[in-house]
């Protein structure tokens, strides 16, 4: 235990939020902690699209190459940010019990969705979504940290902006005017904090394993491993949504184009001792009725 325990986090509100959370949890375990924040590229370039500054660990190189080159012990991430493929030598150690999966919209006084509307998003996933159900509004790009999107709602003449709702709930800033988006398909791992170690760090991973919550483990699992097999590291717009009732695991995903006009979805139902399996059986079945081809077009048209 005389070994204090560097966490590694992004420096916005909301990331410090998560951090201080497995801070205080190792801490009840005994453990001493320091918190390390750094900024990513991602929180540092605001002017550009995700998916075009190669979205796939934006957000977490940063702390991977602290954490590799020895500043930080352990990093916490929003687990939808990490990609499916960790750098090799990191591995995932715990992830924390779950927050809502929901995404919302925040909106203002004059939002009629049976009316043309803006709405803002800096997600391909929500985007699609978001068009496939209202094909007469246009979706704009919204980039920043919670905070600063939430601002940018209120500075421009918008009608909504789509949140996760458990980064608002975390940080006490969900907004009055909202309605739930149960309809959308969330992102693989959404509302779930994951934590990541060196494999070599016999230390740290023993300490934060003890913050596994399983059911959050096998349920991110499943969705993770379905973006996998998907994606195939090309950015998409893919939902992915696993629920454990009693012992049987319900999956939901999706595949959109990026207009949002063509849309591909499974949905099964496995025990829970079969999980492994299930994403990527998911993922197939997608791949097979017209999925390959799809992906196939979203790489061409981001390439462009």
């Amino acid at each position: 235990m005389n070994k204090t325990i560097r966490i590694g986090t992004r420096d916005s509100e909301l990331a410090l939020w998560q951090a201080k959370t497995v801070q205080s949890q190792l801490e009840s375990f005994g453990y001493k902690t320091e918190l390390v924040p750094v900024k990513s590229t991602g929180d540092l370039v605001l002017d550009q699209p995700l998916y075009e500054m190669g979205i796939t660990g934006i957000f977490t190189k940063t702390l991977d190459v602290a954490m590799l080159n020895g500043t930080v012990d352990i990093a916490v991430h929003s687990m939808k940010d990490v990609p499916t493929h960790l750098p090799k030598g990191i591995l995932q150690t715990a992830v924390l019990p779950r927050a809502t999966a929901t995404d919302i919209i925040a909106t203002k006084g004059n939002f009629d969705p049976e009316k043309p509307c803006t709405i803002a998003t800096g997600s391909l996933r929500r985007k699609a979504q978001w068009l496939n159900r209202y094909p007469n509004h246009t979706v704009v790009d919204l980039r920043g940290n919670v905070n600063t999107r939430l601002q940018k709602l209120q500075d421009n003449n918008w009608q909504g902006a789509i949140f996760a709702k458990a980064g608002l709930e975390r940080i006490n800033v969900l907004p009055n005017n909202f309605e739930s988006l149960d309809w959308m398909i969330p992102a693989p791992a959404q509302g779930a904090m994951v934590i990541v170690a060196l494999e070599k760090d016999e230390f740290s991973i023993e300490a934060t394993s003890k913050l596994n919550n399983t059911e959050a483990d096998i349920c991110t699992y499943i969705e993770r491993s379905f973006l996998q097999k998907l994606e195939g590291g090309c950015t998409a717009p893919i939902g992915a949504l696993a629920t454990c009732i009693d012992d049987t695991i319900q999956f939901k995903g999706v595949l959109f184009s990026l207009d949002g006009q063509t849309k591909l979805e499974v949905a099964k139902q496995c025990s829970k001792s079969d999980y492994k399996s299930l994403g990527i059986n998911c993922a197939e079945e997608i791949l097979d009725n017209g999925g390959k081809e799809l992906m196939e077009v979203i790489k061409s048209e981001i390439e462009k």
